[in-house]
């Protein structure tokens, strides 16, 4: 069983040294990251800053059984996820998912599905500040029709 790392919090998260931490194993031949950032325009508004809302146990646990997933289907050295929740500014780091694993193939495949099932499934919601006020997100069709590819 690999070792697994979830974490929810409002901190940024430093990218070199969870590269590194993922990185520690001798046996590691691949690393594959995803970062994901609070971009300035969305689905053609003009998007000054995020929040980000969620039930504590709810995600974690959520979190927990997309990775547990992911490691039943390839076979995986380590993999951390890290979400950010609270408010965020443009240009600021919202989400890392990060997989380790003897080849690159499984670590490419395992990234992907993390992130794919984390934007179905995982209980968070946003509120993005555009210079039009707020408004919330809502989930996308290329959203789940990507998470339907996996099935």
């Amino acid at each position: 069983m690999s070792q697994v790392h979830v974490q929810i919090q409002t901190a940024d998260f430093d990218m070199a040294a969870e590269y590194a931490s993922l990185s520690a194993s001798y046996q590691t031949g691949a690393v594959v990251t995803f970062v994901g950032k609070v971009r300035e325009i969305n689905d053609g508004n003009q998007v000054t800053g995020l929040t980000l809302e969620h039930y504590p146990s709810m995600t974690e646990k959520a979190l927990q059984g997309i990775v547990e997933q992911a490691q039943a289907r390839w076979p995986l050295l380590s993999c951390k996820v890290i979400h950010r929740v609270g408010a965020l500014a443009l240009g600021d780091q919202i989400v890392l998912v990060g997989v380790a694993s003897l080849h690159r193939d499984a670590a490419f495949a395992a990234c992907q599905f993390i992130m794919d099932y984390l934007k179905t499934q995982a209980p968070f919601w946003k509120k993005e500040q555009t210079v039009n006020g707020a408004v919330w997100v809502e989930a996308k069709d290329s959203d789940t029709q990507a998470a339907g590819s996996w099935d």
